[in-house]
């Protein structure tokens, strides 16, 4: 994959993405024994992140800053998006992207079923 291509346009990334996953469930359910080992050049490909912040963009959650303090439009207007999502990129591409830690906590649910939420948490 060249990932040093011009930045495709929502659209054309929501195919490009859609057409990868449909291809991956077609290979895996024509060969159960298949091993997909190359998967990780998909993760920093441009039309995966380019879906992945207009997912994020998306939540309403999103107007609400993280805990590096950055909300939507922060990157959108102080950033740029293009800026924000190729410096992320890089870092994957060198393997040096390193998430928060997160805490794990269970919520309980009627029926005794617990839902998992992960809490990000600040290394003091």
């Amino acid at each position: 994959m060249n990932n040093d291509t011009p930045w495709p346009s929502v659209a054309d990334a929501e195919q490009r993405v859609l057409s990868i996953q449909r291809k991956l469930h077609r290979w895996s359910k024509t060969d159960s024994e298949r091993r997909f080992d190359d998967l990780y050049n998909l993760v920093y490909d441009r039309a995966t992140l380019l879906v992945a912040w207009d997912r994020v963009k998306s939540n309403r959650g999103s107007r609400t800053a993280g805990l590096d303090g950055w909300s939507r439009w922060h990157i959108e207007h102080r950033i740029g998006v293009k800026c924000f999502l190729e410096e992320i990129q890089t870092q994957l591409k060198a393997r040096t992207y390193r998430p928060a830690p997160v805490r794990e906590r269970g919520i309980p649910k009627r029926g005794g079923k617990v839902r998992y939420l992960g809490i990000p948490t600040v290394n003091a």
